[in-house]
Parts: C-alpha cells; structure tokens; sequence
C-alpha cells in the first residue's frame, strides 16, 4: 500500500484575477508562496519519502518548497501530472469563458476530464508501483486532480480544490481510493483564517484547473 498527498500549487497572479491558465505557465505570487509554506508545516506533522510535481513552475516551486521544510533533497518533475489543456481559453477571465463557452461547450484545443485522466492516474499508479508501502507528496493542479476525485469516486461531486489544498489517496491492489478531501492532517485546517476563498479560487468555480 502507498500513500499519495495531492497538493494543488499555491496562488498566482492569474489565479487571483480569475483568468484560466492550464498549460501556461505562470509562477507563483508572494500569496501562493506563503500558502506553500502553510502547506509544508501541515504536511511536516508526518514523515515522508519523496516529493513529486508537474513540471510547471507553479507547482514546481511549491513543491520545491514543501520537500525544503520536510528536509526531503530535491523534488522530481513528472510530465503526466501538468495541468489540463484548456486551449484557446487559456488566459481568459471567467466572465469571457461563461459567455464563449457556456457549461457543456469545450474551447477549441481543450482537452476531456477523461483524457486528463487517462495520463494523470497511469501516472500516479506506477509512482506506487515504484514506492510500495511509502509515503509521497505529489504537487499538481486543480483540473489533473479533480480528473483523480473523479476516478477515485466516480459520481462524486466535491467542492472547490483550493490553492496549496491538500488531498490524500491510498494505491491498494492497483487502484486509488479517497482517503480525505481536503485532509486536515492531525485535525488542524489547512486554510488560513479570514481567506477570501471565493476571490482567492474563482476559476475553479468554472473549470478547476488554474
């Protein structure tokens, strides 16, 4: 059995002024970085044995800061785990998209939830495979790890995945089953007291993936 931590990269800029990011790659602001650390003293509270990302430089630098604080050398890059494809949508504001691309019409380019899955979950089961029985931190995105949610519990709708939000799965037998949403790790939230979530996580209302 192996433990996956999915963490959702701390704030942007795009993210604060709700515009779609995807693959473009947009660094963290000084709130994402803060968020990051916030995240690593919640995740330090249990040992580890490697920290995984997305090669995105938003995720990458999240990462980079959680395995500093859990005394971890380096942080590996999988390119399966970048975020979805949102195509000609990407750098869009949430207003554009609601109205060029109401629920149910994708942009042009866009990839599916299920092919997000088909490269996002292959990917995490062999990370287990290659770790049996440890424990890992895998930074990500919001859009590749609601496509998780979604092959973990199929018919589920969970809430909003908010920056530096953590999310934990157990791999048995070859599949991945929901551990917590959202884990509080030791009861404690993950969320900064007084947070602006709506402001902070608009576009995921929309789309998850920032």
């Amino acid at each position: 059995m192996t433990e996956l931590y999915l963490v959702r990269h701390g704030e942007t800029e795009w993210n604060a002024a709700r515009r779609i990011q995807g693959r473009t790659d947009i660094p963290l602001n000084d709130t994402g970085r803060r968020q990051a650390r916030e995240a690593a003293e919640l995740l330090a509270r249990r040992s580890w044995h490697g920290v995984y990302a997305s090669p995105l430089d938003r995720a990458h630098e999240t990462a980079e800061i959680i395995a500093a604080r859990l005394g971890l050398d380096g942080v590996t890059d999988i390119d399966a785990l970048i975020e979805r494809d949102y195509g000609e949508a990407e750098g869009m504001g949430f207003d554009e998209i609601e109205a060029l691309y109401p629920e149910g019409v994708r942009a042009p380019g866009q990839e599916t939830r299920e092919e997000v899955a088909a490269r996002v979950v292959p990917a995490l089961l062999e990370l287990a495979e290659r770790h049996p029985g440890e424990r890992l931190v895998i930074v990500s995105h919001g859009g590749a790890i609601r496509s998780v949610l979604q092959t973990a519990e199929p018919g589920t709708q969970h809430p909003r995945i908010t920056n530096a939000s953590v999310h934990s799965f157990r791999v048995e037998d070859g599949a991945l089953r929901l551990i917590a949403f959202d884990d509080p790790i030791e009861e404690e939230s993950l969320l900064t007291e007084g947070g602006d979530l709506d402001a902070q996580n608009a576009v995921e209302a929309a789309e998850d993936g920032a």
